[in-house]
C-alpha cells in the first residue's frame, strides 16, 4: 500500500516509517502543511495518516482537501490525549479512524489493514478473484490453490490492478503506486512497470490463471473480470 504520513515529531514519524515500511507498504512521511497538501494533490493514496497540529497548518484542512479531491484515500487521524474536538471535527468532515498518542505501532498497522480491507474489499481478508486467491495481511497469492512466488513489487502490482479491477489504470498511477520517494525521477520511465507487468502475468498464467491484465495501449492496463 502506498501510504502518506504527516506528522512533525521526528521520531514518531521514523518508527512509523520503518514499522510500515517493513510491513510491506511505501511510506512518505512529510512534517508540515504545504508539503501535505502538494502531496494529496500530486499523488494518489491508499491511506493517509494525518496528524491534527502540524507546522505551518492544520490537518483538518488536509481531510478537507482529500474530499473536495474525492479522493479514494482512508483517513486516519493520529492526536495527542487533549484532541477530542479535532478527532470529532475530523471524522465529521470525513476522517475513517483516529488513533490517540502514544499508541502502539502494532495497532496503528492492523488499523491501516482493517481500513484498507472496510474500503476496498468489503471487509474481507481474502480477496477471491476466480482462480486467484490473495491475503493482503500475509501477501500471500493462490492460484487453483498454488502458492505463487511474487517479489515485493509484484505483490504490490497485482493488488493495486485487483483494487481497481475493470477500471484503466495509466503507467504514471502505476508508477506512483509502486516507487517511493528515493525512486521518484524514474516516474516517467515505464520500462520498470512493462517488466513487472510481464513478470507478474508470466507467473500468473505458468499456475493456471486466466490472463486478465489487457494493456491498453497509449495508456496504461486494466485487470478485466467478467462479472
Amino acid at each position: 500500500m502506498r501510504i502518506l504520513l504527516v506528522e512533525d515529531e521526528p521520531e514518531l514519524q521514523k518508527s512509523i516509517v520503518q514499522y510500515l515500511g517493513y510491513a510491506g507498504n511505501i511510506v512518505e512521511p512529510v512534517a508540515e502543511f504545504n508539503k501535505a497538501s502538494d502531496k494529496i494533490n500530486e499523488f494518489d493514496y491508499d491511506c493517509v495518516l494525518i496528524d491534527i497540529n502540524i507546522v505551518n497548518g492544520n490537518g483538518l484542512e488536509l481531510i478537507q482537501q482529500l474530499k473536495r479531491a474525492k479522493s479514494k484515500a482512508g483517513i486516519i487521524i493520529i492526536s495527542a490525549k487533549n484532541a477530542v474536538d479535532d478527532k470529532i471535527n475530523g471524522l465529521d468532515l470525513g476522517a475513517d479512524d483516529y488513533l490517540t498518542k502514544p499508541f502502539h505501532l502494532s495497532e496503528l498497522n492492523a488499523r491501516v489493514k482493517a481500513l484498507i480491507r472496510r474500503k476496498n474489499f468489503e471487509g474481507d481478508k481474502g480477496i477471491f478473484i476466480n482462480e486467484i486467491t490473495m491475503y493482503p495481511d500475509d501477501r500471500r497469492v493462490l492460484v487453483k490453490e498454488q502458492e505463487l512466488d511474487l517479489t515485493v513489487t509484484e505483490f504490490r502490482l497485482l493488488l493495486y490492478l485487483i483494487t481497481n479491477k475493470n477500471r484503466v489504470v495509466s503507467k504514471n498511477s502505476i508508477s506512483q503506486h509502486l516507487l517511493n520517494d528515493d525512486d521518484i525521477e524514474q516516474i516517467d520511465n515505464h520500462n520498470f512497470v512493462y517488466s513487472h507487468l510481464k513478470n507478474l502475468r508470466k507467473k500468473l498464467v505458468e499456475k493456471g490463471s486466466e490472463d486478465y491484465i489487457q494493456t491498453i495501449y497509449g495508456i496504461g492496463y486494466k485487470f478485466k473480470v467478467n462479472d
